[in-house]
């Protein structure tokens, strides 16, 4: 791991060694959840493991900004985001 950063290889890598799958079956379990979790948040369905994680979609509304270079108001239009939350073990393990 460089630099304290845990890439998708590297993932796919322990999660295999960890649970004694084959990466390749780790791969397509990490697609399939990855696919399945934004398909749900895109159609407003909130997706929570307990425990663990939230991610849910979110809404901004329209708003006026201001142009940083000329001070000039800019309409901002309504967009959607995504929210993603630590749940209590995955906070209890941080500290």
């Amino acid at each position: 791991m460089a630099d304290n950063t845990l890439n998708r290889t590297e993932l796919v890598a322990a999660v295999a060694a960890e649970s004694g799958q084959s990466q390749a079956a780790v791969n397509g379990v990490l697609d399939a959840l990855f696919s399945t979790l934004s398909s749900n948040v895109a159609q407003g369905v909130k997706v929570t493991v307990p425990g663990w994680i939230t991610v849910e979609q979110t809404a901004r509304a329209a708003r006026t900004g201001r142009n940083p270079q000329t001070g000039e108001p800019i309409d901002i239009a309504a967009s959607k985001g995504v929210k993603i939350s630590a749940g209590s073990k995955l906070k209890a393990a941080v500290k």
